[in-house]
């Protein structure tokens, strides 16, 4: 059984970072890029500060032991200094931070960054990143080279693969870098853990199964019985390329040793959460479900309950975002999303100044407050006619006190973009949906995380 509200309660209580301390590292990144972007050393080749890794792809997990910290990567996006060496960018922003009060006793450096450590709970890798010759790259101080790299590449692919997977594939990423923390049983770089999850995404499997990407548990599912044909198809370690496209094979990071043992647990594993996700019986599924992930897996108190601010039958969201949030139900108008029809929105953070212009899927769909976002439709597969709706909708604080929740689903017949600013932190989203003879066809989602 799929067990949905374990599986939400799960992640909340056990899996997922909890909210307090995102806030906290968003606040210490802002810190952090607002000490460079005004630093003598950097300020004037300072271009902007993008969230990397695990940070830019929500796939942070809570560590499993209280003492284990968990980690951020951010890149320095600089223009490249004339007169500096490639070891001179590790080395001079080990520099910067030494020269600061505040950072003084919390900095070291690695090969490629500089880290700053906050009281054991977390620490920010801060990795120097410019554009050489209309190419990207990272800096190697041990080596002193340049090495060619494409992040936003990387970020905008996990990016589409998540929205292919019904914005699945992150949970079920967090769920298998949990399973492999807690276990212990196998080890393995979250950067190939994720290009391996997420190769196993793709848009034919819903043309074959429609439903295997509903939710959280089916998509695990969905995912890990592919990872498993994978692996057992391939005895040796295969290569498994960067799929930005720099042609780095992340084969290299791993032994044959390290995957023959990730190859039998996975396989392992696959099998157990087929035989939790088919087993018919509640009590036994539940059982089966714990052998997989551990007591932990339950429903927390808080769930058992009905809350008082859900007015609206079914719904799940307080009282204070149901003040204008209107569905496509309201109109009357059936959801039967067809996955032959290709289609896809995006954010286009427009140029502020010297604040360069970018697409929010390359920087892990986040943005500074104070910014204007074009929303446009990239691609539509749907055959004429058909009408176009979009929606917009606020969360956090800010929004609420300035009554800007919003939430209206406005037609716009054939309005193939809009434009909104960045007025309140939170996370947002903008979505659109394609509307032919009464009925959603195909519709897409593009989140905004406003720091």
């Amino acid at each position: 059984m799929k067990l949905l509200e374990y599986f939400k309660d799960f992640q909340d209580d056990t899996v997922n970072l909890n909210e307090t301390r995102l806030t906290l590292l968003n606040e210490r990144v802002e810190a952090i890029t607002d000490f460079l972007r005004d630093s003598d050393a950097f300020g004037g080749n300072f271009l902007d500060v993008i969230p990397q890794g695990s940070y830019a792809h929500k796939t942070i997990i809570k560590p499993v032991q209280d003492h284990h910290e968990f980690d951020a990567d951010v890149l320095l996006y600089l223009e490249e200094f004339d007169d500096w060496d490639p070891a001179d960018y590790v080395e001079n922003l080990y520099g910067c931070f030494r020269a600061s009060g505040i950072y003084r006793d919390n900095v070291s450096r690695r090969t490629r960054c500089v880290t700053i450590n906050y009281a054991g709970d977390f620490h920010v890798d801060v990795v120097p990143y410019l554009e050489r010759h209309g190419e990207k790259y990272i800096t190697n101080r041990h080596e002193d080279n340049f090495e060619l790299t494409n992040p936003e590449g990387y970020n905008a692919w996990l990016d589409g693969q998540n929205r292919i997977a019904g914005r699945h594939l992150a949970n079920a990423i967090r769920l298998v870098k949990y399973l492999r923390d807690y276990k212990g049983t196998f080890g393995v770089k979250s950067i190939i853990l994720n290009v391996l999850l997420g190769q196993q995404v793709n848009e034919a499997a819903l043309l074959q199964d429609s439903n295997c990407y509903d939710d959280v548990p089916t998509t695990l599912r969905t995912l890990m019985n592919r990872l498993s044909d994978y692996v057992d198809e391939n005895h040796d370690l295969p290569v498994i390329e960067d799929p930005s496209g720099t042609g780095e094979s992340f084969s290299d990071r791993w032994d044959q040793e390290g995957y023959a043992n990730f190859r039998s647990w996975i396989m392992h594993y696959a099998k157990k959460i087929e035989d939790a996700y088919t087993e018919e019986d509640r009590d036994e599924s539940l059982r089966k479900w714990r052998v997989v992930f551990g007591d932990k897996f339950k429903k927390s108190a808080a769930s058992a309950s009905v809350s008082s601010s859900l007015v609206r039958a079914g719904s799940s969201l307080p009282a204070v975002y149901q003040k204008t949030e209107q569905n496509l139900a309201d109109f009357g108008i059936l959801t039967r999303v067809q996955p032959k029809y290709a289609f896809r929105i995006s954010g286009y953070v427009l140029r502020n100044g010297v604040m360069g212009a970018y697409y929010l899927k390359d920087r892990g769909n986040r943005v500074r407050k104070g910014r204007s976002i074009r929303f446009q439709i990239d691609s539509c597969g749907v055959p004429s006619p058909y009408a176009i709706y979009w929606k917009v909708l606020n969360r956090g604080d800010e929004a609420i006190s300035n009554d800007s929740i919003r939430g209206e689903i406005e037609q716009g017949d054939r309005v193939w973009h809009i434009e909104e600013p960045t007025s309140f932190p939170g996370p947002h989203y903008v979505e659109c949906y394609i509307i032919k003879d009464g009925i959603c066809v195909a519709r897409d989602r593009q989140d905004v995380i406003i720091l």
